[in-house]
């Protein structure tokens, strides 16, 4: 088969071939355009035999599916190369094993590091995350629980299509990496979306739903040592929020505030969230509805701004509502709105 064939007949290009005067550049701008629209190519032999440049262009129109690259023109990979932010690319590090011997060693490293992971959350060496000591991932492993639990409830109290899901930190946790907390968050507001979403590809994933991400560490006074807020910004402007906080000597997760209404449950659970008109007897028609169908109260907590106005009641429960207990909640003329929501 020639060159031209293979490149024109392929849904796949993988290189196998040692760097050559006559392989350098091989695959350029001239033979991807002879390729079929769509092609996915990969290079994990040699840096130089695919024109680096030729690729980025071609992954920009289309020409070129997808690429996955573990070796490059420079090595390390430049912090400016056009690669990096290329659409639809793979990029590893190049990792030279030839020998056995060699080969043996690096196997035994990955399991060792996923060993540490597993064991301690500690992340050595991650292509796609940053690295966490088993110390930080202790520290940090309440923050991420919390984060995790915001983004979900957030997801289920906004609309579907939302514009940018935005994430701001005060106090004490300012001064912490707070990227694998992001990323939780992240992935608790998707989780529910999509079974593959994972805090590897969440900021992706957001990116592609054309979700606005945004991160703020605000040193502006609050309420608590530390608080993460998460607001669900839907297109009309709209605001849909959850903050969170960690209590105690235990670091319990507790949500302590919901759309602006100060609230404080913990991060557990099954929640109802009921907007209802403040007055007398509201309490009381919750609770009984709620025997009647034979859930129990784990927890509760009220809001209001105004004696009369509009109220929060949070509610956590041991078990999920009935659909006809949720009815007859959303039913009552004083309820104006009644979400069950799944920590």
């Amino acid at each position: 088969v020639t060159l031209d064939a293979l490149l024109a007949g392929s849904d796949y290009i993988t290189v196998h071939m040692p760097l050559t005067d006559e392989t350098n550049n091989m695959i350029d701008e001239a033979a991807l355009a002879k390729c079929k629209k769509g092609v996915r190519i990969v290079n994990c032999a040699r840096g130089g035999i695919v024109n680096e440049k030729a690729l980025v262009a071609a992954l920009k129109s289309g020409q070129v599916g997808a690429a996955g690259l573990d070796v490059y023109e420079t090595e390390p990979l430049p912090k400016d190369s056009e690669l990096r932010s290329a659409p639809n690319i793979i990029l590893t590090p190049h990792i030279a094993a030839s020998t056995a011997e060699a080969q043996e060693t690096v196997g035994i490293e990955v399991a060792e590091q996923i060993a540490d992971l597993l064991s301690s959350g500690a992340v050595r060496n991650a292509v796609n995350l940053p690295s966490v000591d088993a110390a930080t991932a202790k520290l940090l492993a309440p923050y991420i629980d919390l984060g995790t639990k915001l983004g979900t409830l957030v997801q289920q109290i906004a609309p579907k299509q939302i514009a940018s899901l935005r994430i701001t930190y005060a106090g004490k946790i300012i001064d912490l990496d707070a990227n694998a907390i992001t990323r939780s968050i992240q992935r608790g507001y998707l989780r529910r979306i999509s079974d593959s979403v994972n805090t590897v590809n969440a900021p992706i994933v957001l990116q592609r739903l054309g979700i606005d991400a945004q991160v703020i560490k605000s040193s502006a006074p609050c309420d608590y040592s530390e608080l993460i807020t998460v607001e669900a910004v839907d297109p009309t402007g709209a605001v849909f929020s959850a903050s969170g906080t960690i209590l105690g000597k235990t670091n319990e997760p507790r949500i302590v505030g919901i759309n602006g209404r100060e609230v404080e449950v913990a991060a557990e659970g099954k929640l109802l969230v009921l907007e209802n008109i403040d007055q007398p007897g509201m309490v009381g028609a919750v609770g009984t509805l709620l025997g009647k169908d034979k859930v129990n109260i784990a927890d509760m907590s009220l809001s209001r701004l105004t004696p009369g106005g509009t109220a929060y009641m949070v509610v956590r429960v041991d078990t999920e509502p009935s659909e006809a207990a949720r009815t007859e909640l959303k039913n009552n003329p004083a309820i104006k709105q009644a979400k069950f929501i799944q920590l």
